[in-house]
């Protein structure tokens, strides 16, 4: 069983920045893909970002104020979060995508945008 461990969530004012990390219990390149998703109260999940092996993709509300990425020597995800707006207040989720397809989810971590 894989286990995916969110950190670095927390309150911010608008403006502010963000870094969440996802500790995966296994080589990030075991996984097809790995991604972030966020939820907010009353809304679907959505997609925030997902990076593979050779490439990117972000949510259009994104607007290129986050940042995806990997440390493959340490097994974790990031998410370099910038411009922050309270419209980005949700429990943000790591995922990853093994073959199978298998889904993992981490328990979630709370940002909350707000002066």
């Amino acid at each position: 069983q894989v286990q995916l461990a969110e950190s670095g969530g927390g309150l911010v004012q608008p403006g502010q920045s963000l870094r969440l990390s996802c500790a995966a219990s296994r080589s990030v390149f075991s996984f097809v893909n790995m991604g972030w998703y966020r939820q907010a109260p009353g809304k679907q999940r959505e997609l925030v970002a997902a990076i593979t092996s050779t490439s990117t993709n972000y949510g259009d509300f994104v607007q290129g104020r986050f940042t995806i990425s990997r440390d493959i020597a340490k097994n974790t995800l990031y998410l370099q979060m910038n411009s922050l707006k309270p419209e980005d207040t949700a429990v943000y989720y790591c995922n990853a995508k093994a073959p199978g397809p298998v889904n993992y989810w981490g328990q979630g971590t709370q940002v909350t945008v707000s002066s």
